[in-house]
């Protein structure tokens, strides 16, 4: 199959590459640096340089390639993520998932793509009554809902989904990302913050993260391949867990000190509303759908033995 994929040069699509590869697509990748196209022109990929913000770049690079398929993995999350600057860090990425989106989907149906595959969130969902597992039918965070300063977000990531799906397209719903080239990874952010204790456990530490290694969620987007649109997956690992277990864990398996324990309302002027939010009512997903649906298992089904052996 002819595959374009979109942010072939980020942390997932790094990993994308050789699965598509291996399965004997050919594969198209786009990039905005030119010197990352020749990391892709190395693996045996095509490689296109564009910027996914302009239309018509987007239509030449996409119509050029005449793929049977497109992926989108466009983002632009800095390195390092501040909760209390969460609203500024996340302007060029909503963006991308707005504007970027119309302009891939305008260009995969003129090119004639079947397969439409785009990458949203699992963290996105309205919370549910205390201990909810989301599937896919719940309902996500509206732009008048939660922090105000993951409004823009919301937003964003409400137009992704809706575009894709009314192009017959598949929305996957990827959970936290560890592992080499995320943030929690042994050379990431986390592991530099939290020897120094930068990172503490909030309140009860109540939220619940749902986790997905890189490499896991790009099998799951390969794997995604084959399957019809329209459709809507969590791409996520077996066990959601509550800051309170995953944090200290994370730490361990950095060689770090078990982190600190902060009362909410010492933290709130550090953490903001979506750090608070993330630390003490983040709900996770379950990944039933996406593993029936798929035919797809993680290879750590847990964080757990995740954060022991895949950081890196």
């Amino acid at each position: 199959m002819r595959v374009f994929l979109a942010g072939a040069t980020g942390a997932i699509g790094r990993q994308i590459v050789p699965l598509l590869l291996a399965d004997g697509h050919q594969v198209t990748g786009m990039t905005r640096s030119p010197e990352r196209a020749h990391e892709l022109e190395a693996a045996s990929a095509q490689a296109v340089v564009a910027d996914a913000l302009d239309v018509d770049a987007v239509r030449t690079a996409v119509v050029g390639a005449q793929p049977e398929a497109v992926i989108h993995q466009l983002t632009a999350i800095p390195a390092r993520l501040d909760p209390r600057t969460i609203e500024r860090d996340f302007v060029l990425t909503n963006r991308l998932r707005s504007e970027g989106t119309r302009h891939l989907v305008a260009a995969a149906r003129e090119a004639g793509a079947t397969r439409l595959i785009a990458q949203s969130i699992v963290f996105a969902y309205a919370s549910g009554p205390p201990g909810t597992v989301h599937v896919e039918t719940d309902p996500l965070l509206s732009a008048q809902q939660g922090p105000k300063s993951f409004r823009g977000t919301a937003r964003a990531v409400e137009e992704l989904e809706r575009t894709v799906l009314e192009a017959s397209g598949i929305v996957l719903r990827y959970g936290f990302f560890y592992g080499p080239g995320s943030a929690i990874a042994r050379d990431g952010t986390f592991a530099r913050d939290l020897p120094r204790r930068r990172i503490p456990i909030v309140g009860g530490g109540t939220g619940v993260w749902s986790f997905i290694h890189l490499h896991d969620a790009a099998r799951a987007t390969v794997a995604a391949l084959a399957h019809d649109g329209p459709a809507v997956f969590n791409v996520v690992d077996d066990e959601p867990a509550p800051v309170a277990q995953w944090l200290p864990a994370l730490a361990q398996a950095l060689g770090a000190p078990r982190p600190w324990r902060v009362p909410t309302l010492i933290a709130r002027p550090l953490a903001g509303s979506y750090g608070i939010r993330s630390m003490t009512r983040l709900q996770g997903a379950s990944n039933a759908l996406a593993k029936h649906a798929l035919d797809w298992q993680p290879r750590y089904p847990s964080w757990r033995e995740g954060f022991r052996e895949g950081l890196g």
